[in-house]
């Protein structure tokens, strides 16, 4: 990667984000983390607003306005396939808008860019998650309470009042990280084993042990995309 390119990326990260560590960085962009130093140093000459210092992480704390975008060969390869994942795995109104914000990039790259693209194709795995999706998406987005009519592994049925976290798709199925009420601990429920759901007239607040990085973070996986 060029200089030029890594220094844009790294304000695009920062853009992103509220707090970024340079070992954040160094891993995104494949250098070390002196040359992650070196080059928020010099945006900070440039006249770059970022505040932060080395051992602690960097913020962008105005808002910064860059040239329009452009995507290369690789990058665009991504989002397309990413598009056809939402359009396949999720809800409708995802759906929709994946396919929206890529015809938007469609117009803005040059024709030569579209043409010679490997071909890659998500196509829809069925299942019974769709009809749980778009609700339990909804009532995450605003800290609804959510009543689960689920059928256990056993085959058994089950009913839980639980907080919705997040929605993480593993390939096969999508699984529900969420607070249990009856368990008062952090669960996962899949989808497709999801009869009915009500999403209640009812706000949860999770103290940060109810959060969904906290969960993450006890199962051993990166939070840094929650950030």
């Amino acid at each position: 990667m060029r200089r030029a390119d890594r220094l844009f990326q790294i304000v695009q990260f920062l853009r992103g984000r509220r707090l970024t560590t340079a070992r954040w960085l160094a891993d995104r962009l494949e250098v070390s983390e002196r040359t992650v130093y070196r080059d928020v140093r010099d945006l900070c000459l440039s006249g770059v607003p970022i505040e932060g210092e080395a051992g602690v992480g960097y913020v962008l704390r105005h808002k910064l306005d860059l040239p329009p975008l452009m995507f290369d060969r690789e990058e665009l390869a991504a989002l397309r396939l990413g598009a056809e994942m939402v359009v396949a795995w999720s809800d409708p109104q995802l759906a929709r808008a994946a396919e929206a914000a890529l015809a938007k990039i469609r117009s803005e790259l040059p024709t030569d860019m579209l043409h010679g693209m490997t071909p890659m194709h998500a196509p829809a795995i069925p299942g019974q998650h769709e009809a749980a999706f778009a609700p339990l998406r909804n009532a995450i987005d605003k800290q609804k309470i959510v009543r689960l009519y689920y059928r256990k592994p056993d085959g058994q049925a089950d009913q839980r009042d639980i907080w919705p976290l997040g929605l993480f798709f593993w390939g096969k199925v999508w699984t529900l990280v969420a607070w249990c009420e009856l368990r008062n601990a952090h669960r996962q429920f899949r989808l497709d084993r999801i009869e009915t759901n009500t999403v209640l007239d009812q706000d949860f607040r999770p103290s940060y042990e109810q959060t969904l990085r906290s969960a993450l973070r006890a199962a051993g996986v990166s939070s840094d995309t929650l950030d």
